[in-house]
């Protein structure tokens, strides 16, 4: 383990960081954030983005 590593804890229970699941300690840890994320429990700031009706939108290809 690189002494960074050994600096680092768990995004989720601060404990410390295995090389496998970086940034996570463990597989359940990392399940944990990926479930926060698709959840809908993390979201990034800004303005939010109108959802429009699909037929309406222009082809782009």
């Amino acid at each position: 383990m690189s002494d960074r590593q050994a600096e680092q804890s768990c995004a989720i229970c601060r404990k410390a960081v295995d090389g496998k699941y970086m940034p996570f300690c463990s597989k359940r840890c990392a399940d944990v954030d990926l479930n926060r994320w698709l959840s809908g429990s993390y979201a990034i700031p800004g303005e939010p983005v109108p959802l429009g009706d699909d037929d309406n939108d222009e082809d782009r290809s």
